[in-house]
C-alpha cells in the first residue's frame, strides 16, 4: 500500500538516517528532511522497517523531540 503525504508518495521521498542508527541498522529513526523543509510537516519512519507505516509531526514537535533526545544522550 502506497501511502500519499501532501501529494508525495512516501517511497519517493529522501530520507535521512538519525545519528543515532549504527552500522547495522539498528534503533534507527529516519526523517524526510526535504519534504520537512518543503511543507512544514516531518515524515518520520523506522528505519529498520521502511515499509512499514509512518508518521508526521509538526516541525514544532519534531523539534521538541530532538531537543528531549540531545539532553539524554
Amino acid at each position: 500500500m502506497t501511502e500519499l503525504l501532501g501529494g508525495s508518495a512516501v517511497f519517493d521521498l529522501e530520507w535521512t538516517k538519525s545519528s543515532y542508527g549504527n552500522a547495522s541498522g539498528g534503533a534507527c529513526v529516519e526523517w524526510a528532511k526535504a519534504y520537512a523543509n518543503a511543507h512544514g510537516d516531518v515524515p518520520v519512519r523506522d528505519g529498520k522497517a521502511p515499509a512499514r507505516p509512518h508518521l508526521a509531526v509538526s516541525s514544532a514537535a519534531w523539534q521538541v523531540f530532538v531537543n528531549g533526545v540531545g539532553r539524554e544522550g
